[in-house]
């Protein structure tokens, strides 16, 4: 049985905002190790959590949460251009 991974974007919302763990742990009412934990993957939030971090970061929760690997940026132009 393998297990559930929850992919996330906070860590780049985070540094993109300039915004700290503690900030950001302190907005939601968590800990701030879990910020940590979630920006890690060691920890997949509850529904309720993540939809609070989207409503945080005013992005629907599919921008932020993916049960896939986010591609990496920059990936799909790299391609586009190596095509051409």
């Amino acid at each position: 049985m393998s297990a559930e991974v929850v992919y996330n974007r906070i860590a780049m919302l985070r540094a993109e905002r300039k915004i700290s763990r503690r900030e950001l742990a302190d907005a939601l009412g968590v800990h701030y190790q879990t910020v940590g934990y979630l920006e890690r993957g060691e920890y997949s939030p509850s529904l309720y959590l993540a939809l609070r971090i989207a409503a945080y970061f005013e992005v629907p929760v599919e921008v932020i949460f993916s049960a896939e690997p986010f591609p990496r940026l920059g990936a799909a132009s790299a391609e586009s251009s190596t095509a051409s």
